[in-house]
């Protein structure tokens, strides 16, 4: 007597996987209308309750003080060192340029194997530098290097093993040896740099993955194993790199892709830029929106978030938009303090990427115009 289930059709499988999708949609929604209920109020409800007043900012507290020319196409990422003297810019043109931020005089102007780059960082140590694009790669520049006979530094190492474009990369903190990189095949790579090896994929065929393009990461600065990603699936989420493949926890609110994620100063929360116009803030703890930051227009028409940034409190806000503005916002009252796009001295195009120095003084923008500009702190700003 056989004692094997009788094989279930092809139907029959399909029907009991929508039922099962069904459960599982109807569970998600239960879920989500139960987090609203408990969200009784947000950040800037309870700080108004609170009495608290927004931060001011007068015509000299961030001043463009320096317009960094050199690029001849539009810049697309860019990153600081440590110790705030220098900035690295990705750009169309095809080239990877290291400034002195201090001076504007350019140290490294880098060829690049592929000239579709879209994100670039420096290593902690400010001794390497890592690009990426369409080609695929993540590109490894030992800036130490000798050039060649034609002045070009060479590729000192080259990751290979997306399947799609890298849209970021970042290295882990204090260490020049591993970062993390983002991609269009909707997976987060963890490589060892030393060997040229995958250490870990986050996503994929796992179903707690991404469903769509990675298009930024942050890994945070108080537990290196924690980073965020955010995708064109209108989601954050959040990665162990202890736990390989499956995401920690997923966050939803967007409806639009999520442009860039970056942590909070204190680790525990990550703010987000999307497609829908909006930034917020979410609590990596409780898995909770905590706030949205969302400019109303005249005309209805909320301008994509391309990047942002925190300064080193938390207490502001930086966003690029795609019409040009730069908004700085009061993360705890949600008001928006101060619009650079509205200054003399701002970019006339699209903002493409921003970032902090390391010590909270000085705004780095890049642009669709071709230029970066560094914004400065007047006196007691610079700790804000």
């Amino acid at each position: 007597m056989s004692l094997s289930q009788p094989k279930m059709s092809v139907a029959e499988l399909k029907e009991r996987h929508l039922a099962a999708t069904e459960t599982l949609n109807n569970l998600k929604q239960r879920l989500n209308q139960t987090r609203r209920s408990l969200l009784d109020t947000d950040i800037a409800g309870y700080a108004r309750s609170q009495g608290k007043s927004a931060v001011t900012f007068g015509p000299t507290d961030l001043v463009c003080c320096r317009t960094l020319q050199g690029h001849t196409g539009k810049v697309y990422s860019l990153d600081w060192t440590s110790e705030r003297n220098r900035i690295v810019s990705a750009s169309q043109d095809g080239r990877l340029i290291v400034w002195n931020a201090l001076t504007r005089q350019k140290i490294h102007a880098i060829k690049l194997p592929c000239a579709w780059v879209m994100t670039t960082a420096f290593s902690p140590t400010g001794q390497s530098v890592a690009c990426g694009g369409l080609d695929s790669v993540c590109s490894i520049f030992n800036l130490n290097s000798t050039t060649d006979k034609d002045g070009n530094l060479p590729v000192s190492r080259m990751l290979s093993g997306h399947k799609g474009y890298i849209s970021s990369c970042q290295y882990v903190p204090d260490e020049d040896t591993h970062l993390i990189t983002g991609s269009g095949d909707q997976t987060c790579v963890l490589w060892d740099i030393t060997t040229g090896l995958k250490t870990s994929v986050f996503g994929g065929e796992f179903q707690s993955g991404h469903t769509a393009d990675v298009l930024s990461i942050s890994i945070n600065g108080s537990n290196s194993r924690i980073f965020a990603s955010g995708s064109c699936d209108a989601t954050a989420r959040l990665w162990d790199t202890r736990v390989a493949s499956r995401a920690v926890r997923t966050f939803h609110g967007h409806e639009g892709d999520v442009n860039s994620v970056k942590f909070f100063p204190d680790g525990n929360r990550f703010g987000t830029g999307s497609d829908d116009g909006t930034c917020r803030l979410f609590d990596i703890r409780t898995g909770h929106q905590l706030q949205v930051y969302c400019q109303k227009h005249s005309d209805n028409d909320i301008p994509p978030v391309t990047s942002i940034a925190f300064s080193i409190s938390g207490r502001l806000l930086f966003a690029g938009y795609t019409n040009g503005d730069c908004y700085v916002w009061d993360t705890l009252l949600a008001k928006v303090v101060l619009n650079l796009g509205s200054l003399q001295d701002s970019h006339e195009g699209r903002i493409s990427c921003l970032g902090l120095a390391a010590d909270g003084s000085a705004l780095c923008t890049g642009s669709w115009d071709t230029n970066l500009k560094i914004w400065a702190f007047g006196g007691h700003r610079r700790v804000v």
